[in-house]
């Protein structure tokens, strides 16, 4: 079980996408807003190595923003 400390995982949450023309984004300075398709009770994406791996509601207290895992998503075979 000692061997499974050394694998390293990336962890991502999506919270929404658009879609801007590049000149647009060159554009943008600090403090700039991208508006995103989601809404703030919208259902967040849980990517693990850029795979979606579950679903999950936003939860923010205080200073803090966390993730609450709501449901698995059911598992892909990749093939190499």
């Amino acid at each position: 079980m000692a061997n499974i400390d050394n694998v390293v995982l990336e962890i991502s949450v999506v919270l929404g996408s658009t879609v801007m023309p590049i000149h647009q984004m060159l554009r943008m300075g600090r403090g700039a807003i991208i508006e995103l398709d989601a809404t703030e009770d919208d259902e967040v994406t849980i990517l693990a190595n850029n795979l979606p791996v579950a679903k999950g509601a936003v939860v923010v207290s205080g200073n803090r923003i966390a993730v609450n895992v709501t449901r698995l998503l059911p598992r892909t075979i990749q093939v190499a």
